[in-house]
């Protein structure tokens, strides 16, 4: 059985995208899929902060977690997905919300 993810969503949300910000004072860019960014934008709203700050304060983060700085796209992928992950686990579930009718 196919999940049919890729057919459900719309194409621009696969494309990648580039963006410049500075981190500890230096220039780097990003290139991400258009969905992580927006999940990006969403986690730097709930937190309050600008995507540039939220971006700056994982990888220190993550640089004071593992003491090196690794490859700061897939970090942000990482913590993307896990970030979903966590907002599905703290969604109630369509059977507790009623939506699901027998």
């Amino acid at each position: 059985m196919m999940c049919r993810i890729l057919t459900r969503r719309e194409h621009d949300r696969f494309l990648k995208v580039t963006r410049s910000i500075r981190i500890a004072g230096h220039s780097t860019s990003i290139r991400l899929e258009a969905a992580f960014w927006e999940t990006l934008d969403d986690m730097a709203t709930v937190e309050g902060v600008p995507r540039a700050r939220l971006i700056e304060q994982l990888h220190y983060e993550a640089v004071e977690r593992h003491g090196v700085a690794t490859s700061l796209a897939s970090m942000l992928r990482t913590v993307c997905l896990l970030y979903q992950q966590e907002k599905i686990r703290a969604a109630p579930s369509t059977a507790e919300a009623g939506l699901i009718r027998n």
